[in-house]
């Protein structure tokens, strides 16, 4: 197993020291999945629930988020995102949240695209919950990532 790199030689939890890393072009993508039933998914896409269009919605809220990733978790560092884009989609079952986030930096852009689908989960969940109290959040994960000393990597 490697060394976490988010904790120190005696056990703290630190914050890694990015300032020797190379700057390059970083990207990745997140998904995950809201599990409802077809009457709940029938009112999310007709755009006409209590609360207005749900799916806009979460999708602005999955890029504020992405934006606010280092407020929300403690060793995360503050970057300069150039993209970040959330889209939700129908799918069997639910829908389908995917984030992409991009930046030029020294580490990055995983977890702010995993906030970013977990708050777009969580604002259709709120939206949605006086019609379904019982959907599902499920599936969030790292689909892929690029740039960086460790290179790319893909899900299987």
């Amino acid at each position: 197993m490697s060394k976490l790199t988010h904790i120190d030689e005696t056990g703290r939890a630190r914050m890694v020291d990015v300032s020797d890393k190379a700057v390059t072009a970083r990207e990745a993508v997140a998904e995950g999945f809201v599990r409802m039933s077809a009457a709940t998914l029938r009112l999310a896409l007709s755009g006409e629930g209590r609360k207005g269009d749900v799916r806009s919605v979460a999708e602005v809220a999955g890029v504020m988020a992405a934006k606010q990733t280092s407020t929300l978790i403690p060793m995360c560092h503050p970057l300069a995102i150039t993209k970040a884009e959330v889209k939700i989609e129908p799918a069997e079952g639910g829908l389908s949240v995917t984030a992409r986030v991009k930046t030029s930096g020294q580490t990055g852009v995983e977890m702010e695209a995993l906030t970013a689908v977990s708050v777009a989960c969580l604002t259709l969940y709120d939206m949605l919950k006086a019609a379904e109290k019982g959907m599902v959040i499920e599936a969030v994960r790292l689909v892929s990532k690029t740039g960086g000393k460790s290179g790319d990597w893909t899900a299987i």
